[in-house]
């Protein structure tokens, strides 16, 4: 295998390991803004992913039996529902289960496991337990070849641009909107934040919804490249843990840097290993550096 062969089929996995990069930040963010701002260790996240990738599934399934002529356009309008579909889920999660357990973050991860194992339950129950696949636009088919030997999958360019849009809406809300503003006053000190009048269990409600609903486009920008079944989520959580806590609990730009080093290094690995192998390198590779820097890439504010 000549040089230039190696060298596009490297560049190949990288543009590859975008697509992975794009679920993971995806899945990370969500994470981070529960886990790093509110103390939450939400092992049902996955499942939230999950709820996305089924509603789009749900949608095309629906667009292509009732109104085949808009397969064509669907698919943005989608995304959306997806969002508004996992923030809801995870609003009544919080009110239901997770306001009863602040500041115990060893029961929350006891209780968001059983959620999510009844939440695959569900799954298997109302969908079915075979993987299903939606039916993707024309528009998103195909690949652009950047030059002789080198193509690039147009799906992964629109999931990149998706997860670049939703990043800098997240990072705008979080430091320019007034509930970024109560976030951050909230996890800086909740007492005084609190005794300023502002409301910190809507606060909390909201930010935990939130982070479901990012889930939830994870769960769409997934579609794209694999299909879905009840335990499709549960694949993912370890690796956003990973990438949450590599990159620092609470610091979202050590989520972005965390996320992306994570996928180039697996997705080029698997190049010359095998799979395991390559999560192995991945795993060592993050143990390491986490030994030498135990509060990951990006120093992280502690909750007072």
């Amino acid at each position: 295998m000549s040089f230039d062969e190696i060298y596009n089929i490297t560049l190949m996995q990288g543009f590859a390991g975008l697509s992975l990069f794009a679920v993971l930040l995806l899945m990370g963010l969500g994470l981070a803004i529960i886990f790093g701002q509110m103390g939450v260790i939400n092992m049902a996240h996955g499942e939230f992913m999950t709820i996305g990738a089924y509603t789009i599934f749900l949608l095309s399934t629906l667009t292509e039996s009732y109104a085949p002529g808009l397969m064509q356009a669907y698919f943005p309008v989608a995304i959306a529902c997806a969002f508004v579909v996992a923030f809801a889920f995870g609003w009544l999660a919080e009110w239901a289960l997770i306001r009863h357990l602040y500041k115990r973050p060893l029961d929350t991860l006891l209780a968001t496991w059983g959620l999510s194992l009844a939440m695959q339950q569900a799954f298997r129950t109302l969908i079915g337990p075979k993987e299903v696949s939606p039916t993707l636009p024309d528009w998103l088919m195909g690949s652009w070849e950047v030059a002789e030997g080198l193509d690039i999958p147009i799906n992964g360019m629109f999931v990149l641009g998706l997860t670049v849009f939703v990043t800098g809406g997240v990072l705008l809300a979080l430091y320019k909107s007034r509930w970024g503003l109560r976030v951050r006053a909230t996890v800086a000190n909740r007492g005084m934040a609190n005794a300023i009048g502002i409301n910190t269990t809507r606060t909390d409600r909201v930010t935990f919804a939130i982070g479901c609903g990012i889930a939830g486009v994870a769960g769409a920008a997934f579609t794209t490249i694999g299909s879905t079944g009840p335990t499709s989520g549960s694949l993912y959580i370890v690796d956003a843990f990973l990438v949450v806590t590599f990159g620092g609990a609470a610091s979202l730009w050590g989520t972005v840097v965390s996320a992306f080093g994570i996928a180039q290094t697996q997705s080029i690995s698997e190049f010359f290993l095998s799979g395991s192998m390559a999560k192995v390198l991945t795993l060592l590779l993050i143990v390491s550096i986490l030994m030498l820097r135990p509060q990951g890439l990006f120093a992280s504010k502690v909750r007072r």
